[in-house]
């Protein structure tokens, strides 16, 4: 392979079942196409006793080499073995997996005569090497810079775990790029809008779900809100015809084949071959030839059945339209374009949902569903390296945070920093306070999530800094900084405004002992429990009013006094309250607000007099 010349940057799909690449070259998109003329390329690796095998080679051992072939590998990454999700997949794979380290989901194979154990990572690393050696025969050159995308609904470990990936594949990874926004790329390219148009981008692919509202003008690109399941796509739908025809296993043959791992990997082939005939007939057969134990097994499922085992699954993806829409406060009249993007659109009763809820609007159906996400992010590649021509230079995307995040307070108040659909890359900063008297550090612990409760969301890290000088409580400042980048992924920073002093952390996962909680069901939770956060909210109002009642009369009577009233038996009793009273504090961090409403009273009942009568 030649060096002599730039090689062009790359973008890749890199998919729960099928990945794509593409390259921006000749003033268009090229999708490449892999070694048997496919311009798509399945997410899987299969390991044999000397070779490692990894797209279409593995596919084909799949069946005959279940427990040592990997695929879905994308749903493991970034998450937790004792996620829920996770241990619902494990049940239907033919490959094993085990808790690791931290609770990391780790994949269990047999490879050169003795057992070995691969991450999500070290698994889609090898999809993406393929990808790679894909692309660099089709260009005859080495190729080393890349955009790989990523589901907008991704956390920030998940978007981590990915670029880990890239890097581990031997990528310079120049931008983690969310796949709707590069589906959008894909869908303006040839459309340079004059006035602004909101566009619903609808991306159902094999094993996740997003939509993301945006707004197109003029070559720019903004999200307005993102909603989306990181575990929905046509693998659950897959799921469900063959939860069905175990069942009818067991009636039929009295057979139970739910941990044969060689006939469960020929059934969920078959039930994947079926899903995509019945997007275009009405019933089709699952024949396959002696499953298990010289057992034929032959059935017909209709689509109405299919659709039937899959409403709530359809149902679920209009409501998250629903929810995106509500999220940017816009109504679905204004929705100009509705563009279906991912294989699992091709589903018909997934576009009959869809233009109803849209009042009949025609889909847009014009880029192609495996293709367009591979395509935008080629031309993000072509921007971000510097080889892209006039007419794409200009596309610019602004993505946005799935989640709000920020730093946990005393009270166990989550103190918002950086609130959910903000546009990155950005920058944001909060001013935090010494909370208690001679208090010489500060830590600070940084949340995710949309509850107003640091109990009701997810941990991602702590900063400690120390060596902030004595003083009473409320005088010493930290600025508290959170900064995302354009992949997404959060870096925190705290300093220490007179003396300098810093701290910072880059976020590299969720803390071990808490699992990662899937973001959707954490916006349920949050849409759930409103009445209860508003209450919380109330009572965190309520309690700083209260502290600043409290040490604004401690304040009061030190610097306002003169000699003969700090000497006086009065002030010597309210200070013993004061001191009491500031106690009473440290020790009812989470009282009710009627409780504090209560003690404020009493203490407005005792000291109010006397400041008053020192006033006049």
């Amino acid at each position: 392979m030649s060096e002599g010349n730039q090689a062009p940057a790359i973008g890749i799909d890199l998919g729960t079942t099928y990945s794509c690449v593409a390259v921006w070259r000749n003033d268009r998109v090229e999708i490449i196409p892999n070694d048997q003329g496919n311009r798509i390329t399945p997410s899987c690796v299969s390991f044999k006793e000397s070779e490692r095998l990894v797209g279409d080679a593995a596919m084909n051992v799949a069946a005959s080499n279940p427990v040592n072939t990997v695929f879905d590998a994308k749903r493991l990454i970034g998450r937790r073995f004792s996620d829920p999700l996770v241990q619902t997949d494990v049940m239907l794979w033919s490959f094993k997996v085990v808790a690791g380290h931290d609770d990391k989901p780790m994949i269990v194979i047999n490879y050169m005569d003795e057992e070995k154990q691969f991450s999500a990572e070290e698994i889609s690393s090898m999809i993406l090497a393929k990808m790679k050696e894909i692309a660099e025969a089709y260009l005859g050159c080495t190729v080393k810079d890349a955009v790989i995308t990523v589901p907008a609904y991704f956390s920030d470990s998940q978007r981590r775990a990915t670029k880990d990936a890239g890097t581990i594949s031997g990528f310079n990874v120049l931008r983690i790029m969310v796949e709707p926004t590069a589906a959008a790329v894909a869908y303006g390219l040839d459309k340079m809008f004059s006035s602004e148009r909101n566009v619903l981008i609808f991306d159902l692919g094999g094993g996740t779900f997003d939509v993301s509202l945006l707004t197109m003008a003029d070559g720019t690109i903004k999200v307005k809100s993102i909603a989306g399941d990181t575990h929905l796509g046509g693998e659950d739908f897959d799921n469900r015809m063959v939860n069905y025809f175990l069942e009818e296993l067991k009636r039929k043959h009295k057979k139970d084949i739910s941990n044969k791992s060689r006939a469960l990997r020929r059934l969920k082939t078959a039930c994947e071959r079926a899903k995509r005939n019945l997007s275009f007939m009405a019933h089709t057969t699952i024949d396959i030839d002696g499953l298990y134990n010289g057992i034929d097994f032959e059935s017909k499922i209709s689509r109405a059945k299919f659709e039937e085992l899959n409403m709530d699954l359809f149902e679920k993806c209009v409501e998250l339209v629903e929810k995106c829409l509500k999220d940017a406060e816009m109504d679905k009249t204004s929705i100009q374009d509705v563009v279906l993007v991912g294989g699992s659109t091709r589903i018909p009763k997934v576009q009959q949902l869809l233009q109803d809820f849209f009042d009949g609007k025609e889909l847009c159906k014009n880029i192609h569903p495996d293709e367009a996400i591979a395509c935008g992010a080629a031309v993000q590649a072509a921007n971000l390296s510097g080889q892209g021509n006039h007419k794409i230079k200009g596309l610019i995307s602004h993505d946005v945070t799935p989640l709000s995040l920020g730093v946990g307070l005393i009270a166990g108040e989550m103190s918002v920093v950086v609130p959910r659909n903000t546009n990155f890359p950005t920058k944001k900063q909060k001013e935090v306070f010494t909370a208690r008297d001679n208090q010489t550090s500060i830590s600070s612990y940084v949340y995710e999530g949309e509850r107003a409760t640091i109990s009701g969301n997810t941990l991602l890290s702590k900063l400690w800094l120390s060596g902030i000088p004595r003083s009473p409580r409320g005088v010493q400042k930290v600025g508290v900084c959170f900064n995302i980048d354009a992949d997404g992924i959060l870096s925190v920073s705290s300093e220490h405004e007179s003396t300098g002093k810093k701290s910072s952390v880059t976020i590299r996962n969720v803390d071990p002992m808490r699992p990662k909680e899937e973001i959707t069901r954490m916006l349920e939770e949050a849409e759930r429990h409103k009445s209860e956060d508003e209450r919380h909210k109330n009572r965190f109002v309520v309690r700083n009013s209260l502290e600043n009642y409290i040490y604004g009369t401690r304040d009061t009577i030190s610097t306002k006094r003169s000699a003969s009233e700090l000497s006086s038996p009065d002030t010597k009793r309210i200070k013993d309250e004061i001191k009491n009273a500031i106690q009473w504090l440290d020790e009812n961090n989470f009282a009710e607000a009627d409780v504090l409403v209560n003690k404020r009273k009493e203490l407005e009942t005792s000291w109010n007099p006397f400041i008053t009568k020192g006033s006049s």
